[in-house]
């Protein structure tokens, strides 16, 4: 992987930008003029193409400078906002909660009433992901992660047993009675899982004459279900997404046929004593409520 460049090049493209200007960088950044135009030079020549067109009036940016900036933004926006978590917390009323996604949107955020009334004390702050490796954060009291269980030094606590099946809206259902009606459908499914639609229909019972049709993709749950409640085709989903929407009549099971999962929900979370007061209630109520509202 290529090394970054240095934080305090990025900062003076950053100031520059928002100005377009390095007099009046140089003066937020408690800088020198030729610093930051040095420092932007710099950055230029290791990313290989220019950021700012210089003219007599003062900078325009490039194409690839305009393209490059909010991601600049957005970084030190995320370290800025980190940075605070960490120097602000660790009272023991609040909770920093780094979850999956589909898991927050889908089986969290409705339960999530019930955690605020019995513990109106805790303060939450939510960080949501959707690959455990995009946020390893020492920061988080407790994780809520997908997968199979184990990341490196991390080792979490099954929450889920869930089996894959399709699923999607009440009126595509009403056009699927067999595997090829199915078929016919526009199929969603996620990159990066380690069962897919061929999993699926390599173990479905009977088999078809009518061709398999393109699957399109997403990266989250979150996506596919709302493509799926839309009426846009059949999605391959899990209890803990889908259930719910199924209970609701949003979404149906075209075909009964499921598929054990392999991957699942995982809690990672300190032990004992280890655990400050506001991790461990959630801890205890996230159990609890998987037990009695699966």
């Amino acid at each position: 992987m290529k090394r970054l460049p240095p934080l305090n090049w990025l900062r003076a493209f950053e100031a520059s930008a928002r100005a377009l200007s390095f007099t009046a960088a140089a003066q937020e950044l408690s800088m020198t003029q030729s610093a930051v135009s040095q420092q932007i030079k710099s950055l230029e020549n290791a990313i290989g193409r220019p950021l700012f067109v210089r003219r007599v009036r003062g900078l325009e940016l490039t194409d690839a400078g305009r393209g490059y900036l909010p991601t600049v933004q957005a970084a030190f926006a995320m370290l800025e906002e980190s940075t605070r978590v960490l120097t602000d917390r660790k009272e023991p009323d609040m909770l920093e909660l780094h979850v999956n996604l589909s898991f927050a949107k889908f089986w969290l955020s409705p339960r999530l009433g019930r955690f605020m009334d019995q513990f109106p004390w805790v303060q939450l702050n939510v960080v949501t992901s959707i690959w455990p490796e995009e946020r390893q954060s020492d920061s988080a009291d407790v994780e809520i992660v997908f997968g199979l269980g184990k990341w490196e030094s991390r080792v979490g606590k099954r929450l889920t047993h869930d089996s894959i099946f399709p699923v999607c809206s009440p009126e595509v259902g009403a056009r699927i009675q067999r595997l090829d009606d199915l078929l016919r459908q526009r199929l969603f499914d996620l990159p990066g899982t380690l069962q897919s639609w061929d999993s699926w229909l390599e173990a479905y019972p009977a088999k078809s004459r009518v061709a398999r049709p393109l699957v399109h993709r997403t990266s989250t749950w979150a996506l596919s279900l709302e493509w799926a409640q839309n009426g846009l085709g059949v999605v391959l989903a899990h209890d803990t997404v889908a259930n719910d929407l199924i209970r609701a009549g949003r979404l149906v099971r075209p075909l009964a046929f499921a598929l054990p999962m392999k991957e699942a929900y995982y809690l990672i979370a300190p032990e004992g004593n280890q655990a400050h007061p506001a991790a461990q209630a959630f801890k205890t109520w996230l159990q609890q409520e998987m037990k009695a509202n699966p």
